[in-house]
């Protein structure tokens, strides 16, 4: 007999958090708003209930968190060395194997230079708030 503990809840949060940390603070360093808007039309990252059953288990839950911090890690620290493109390669195609759509490739982000730094988009979260 083997136990398995099911995902919980906050689980799920995390995931669908960390995705749209992806489209607010990842993105906008490296895509247009254009490029942007089209990934969201594809569901690049985007979780459905049917998906979270594909990691319905405690473990399978952390994997694909720990390689959405994994990516956003790599993809944060600006320069990104050639060193990590096994472990780009990995961590994308754990979010494939469970069904999460993430179709970039290394040098989608390594070849660009952050060409969006001094570009404001539309996706990134305010810096503060007008009050009125």
């Amino acid at each position: 007999m083997k136990i398995v503990f099911a995902s919980t809840p906050g689980q799920e949060e995390k995931v669908i958090e960390l995705a749209r940390y992806f489209y607010t603070d990842i993105f906008p360093l490296y895509f247009s708003d254009e490029d942007i808007h089209e990934f969201e039309r594809l569901e690049v990252l985007h979780t459905r209930p049917e998906q979270f059953e594909r990691f319905s288990t405690l473990g399978d839950a952390f994997k694909v968190i720990t390689s959405m911090q994994t990516l956003i890690s790599i993809l944060e620290s600006g320069h990104i060395p050639g060193k990590y493109q096994s472990m780009f390669r990995k961590n994308v195609q754990t979010l494939t194997d469970y069904g999460i759509c993430f179709p970039f490739n290394y040098s989608q982000f390594s070849d660009s230079k952050h060409v969006h730094l001094d570009y404001i988009s539309t996706y990134t979260k305010a810096a503060n708030r007008l009050l009125l």
